[in-house]
């Protein structure tokens, strides 16, 4: 049986190639961890249904390949999205340098209105740091 719901939400993961995008979004509707991820081939999908104010709100996430090759297969997934989570790796600079191209992509394809959170994945690799928490705080605008 369908569990009902009051309001649909349609959230997009970005973010270069190896993040962890779709292991967060595992993670995150599965309750679930795997060290070993496949990755994303175009676009993936997953939806859970949480409580938002005391109304019962389905998260539709879409999960999309972090690829050059991909990106139009996976551009036409921002339209319509009210918010987006640019995910970067913390261990892998290049990641978060990607992240205004990100920024740029989710302006042009989901509207200036999208709400956008900023991740920085894979905190339990910390020794292995190279983008310092400051660093990112400077991306906010």
């Amino acid at each position: 049986m369908t569990e009902k719901y009051q309001q649909l939400i349609k959230l997009i993961l970005v973010g270069d190639s190896g993040t962890g995008k779709s292991s967060l979004l595992h993670r995150f509707v599965e309750d679930d961890f795997s060290e070993q991820q496949a990755q994303t081939i175009g676009v993936e999908f997953g939806s859970k249904i949480v409580q938002l104010a005391g109304r019962k709100v389905k998260l539709q996430i879409w999960d999309t390949a972090g690829q050059e090759r991909y990106k139009s297969v996976t551009r036409s997934y921002y339209r319509s999205a009210i918010g987006c989570l640019i995910v970067y790796d913390i261990t892998q600079r290049s990641t978060y340098e990607s992240v205004p191209q990100w920024l740029n992509d989710v302006r042009h394809l989901a509207g200036k209105d999208v709400v956008v959170m900023l991740i920085g994945n894979k905190s339990d690799l910390s020794d292995c740091r190279k983008v310092q928490h400051n660093e990112a705080s400077l991306l906010r605008s």
